[in-house]
């Protein structure tokens, strides 16, 4: 009789966890896209004692209108196709502009659909259109030999499927993630993410479709997106590759301590003046599969 009582007791106390349960999943599905993607829409203009950067638009071919900044590069060295993280405006990336402008490189980088500025609300596809219309219009000014595509975090997704589909000179992936469903399995292991995701950005699975020199880059104290998956997905590229783990840096320092100095090398750059902030470069380890890369 008193388990009789007790199974009736517990019924509705399941019935009611597994109704929250639901609830939460549903909530997550239906508010997926503002859970992922953190669009800093004001647009900013460049700092006016900065780079000589121009702020130019570009149409893509569904009809929106994104904000590019582009800074040409001097005389025949590369140009960078520039794909940024979340929460994060062009404006923000002062430092590596600077950066890239002290070299001589050239960079085009844009707002994507729903930031900085640029029209539209943000869907995996819809990067990924962003994409194609950012490298369309960089490859009429810059031969396709001379275009780096680069990805930071978000960007890297993007920068991948980009790379996977058409010409460059060499792939640049800095604090990257196998897939953005593998990052929300680690944070949601209560949740069937895989099912319900829409927004995946699964490079693991295209990654290897890159005929271009491939650098991973990644700091192992990254709080955001783990040092393992930029690892993993390093060890899943075809050769030629080069992989720089930097010890200590976080998701968002990579620049600060002296990311610059192992792309510029991968890149084949003259050396230059260290790029780390003073009193910040990181002690690095490098990895190379098909690449000489000095130190």
């Amino acid at each position: 009789m008193t388990s009789i009582r007790w199974r009736r007791g517990i019924l509705p106390v399941l019935a009611g966890i597994v109704a929250v349960y639901a609830i939460v999943l549903g909530a997550m599905f239906f508010m997926q896209r503002d859970l992922l993607y953190y669009p800093v829409a004001a647009g900013a203009s460049p700092d006016p004692g900065g780079p000589s950067i121009q702020v130019v638009q570009i149409d893509t071919e569904d009809g929106e209108r994104l904000v590019g900044w582009w800074l040409p590069a001097e005389a025949d060295n590369p140009t960078i196709l520039f794909f940024n993280g979340n929460a994060a405006g062009l404006a923000v990336q002062e430092g590596r502009w600077r950066r890239i402008a002290d070299r001589g490189v050239g960079f085009l980088a844009i707002g994507y659909r729903g930031y900085d500025g640029s029209t539209g609300r943000p869907t995996e596809a819809g990067l990924h259109k962003d994409a194609e219309a950012a490298y369309e219009w960089l490859a009429r000014r810059v031969e396709p030999s001379r275009i780096v595509i680069h990805g930071f975090s978000l960007g890297s997704g993007v920068a991948v499927r980009l790379a996977s589909q058409r010409p460059a000179r060499a792939v640049v992936l800095e604090a990257p993630y196998t897939s953005t469903v593998d990052v929300a399995a680690k944070a949601y292991p209560w949740a069937p993410v895989s099912l319900l995701m829409l927004d995946q950005y699964r490079s693991r699975d295209i990654i290897d479709l890159i005929d271009a020199p491939v650098m991973v880059i990644h700091g192992d104290a990254d709080e955001v997106v783990p040092f393992d998956q930029g690892w993993a997905l390093y060890r899943m590229a075809r050769p030629p590759k080069a992989f720089v783990r930097m010890v200590g840096s976080n998701h968002s320092t990579l620049v600060r301590d002296g990311g610059y100095d192992h792309i510029w090398r991968f890149l084949g750059l003259p050396p230059g003046p260290p790029s780390a902030a003073e009193g910040h470069q990181a002690r690095s380890a490098i990895v190379a599969d098909g690449l000489e890369l000095s130190r």
